[in-house]
């Protein structure tokens, strides 16, 4: 039995999007299994969370600007890594202190 397990931020989608979202994951399960009969035996889970309950990068998640935010970040951080580092401590090396708080 596959158990397919689905974590929104609350209120994001409509009951009507979810159960969308439910048929399309079973329907990718019976694809990739091969058998019409997998369906009746797949359980799709779908949670939502409060929002309080999600964090990015150790913040409070505020929703799509803090993704882009986030994202933003990264982007810059990627940028500032000098050459291509393959362990942790080529990674420390490469990657300039910041200024920034933890």
């Amino acid at each position: 039995m596959p158990f397919v397990n689905i974590k929104l931020v609350d209120g994001v989608f409509t009951s009507t999007q979810k159960h969308a979202l439910a048929k399309a994951i079973t329907d990718v399960m019976v694809k990739f299994e091969g058998s019409e009969a997998f369906r009746s035996v797949t359980w799709v889970l779908i949670e939502e969370l409060h929002a309080d309950g999600w964090h990015i990068g150790g913040q409070p998640f505020a929703g799509p600007s803090s993704l882009m935010e986030t994202l933003g970040r990264s982007k810059a951080v990627y940028e500032m890594i000098d050459g291509n580092p393959t362990s942790r401590d080529e990674f420390a090396a490469a990657l300039p202190p910041t200024t920034e708080a933890s």
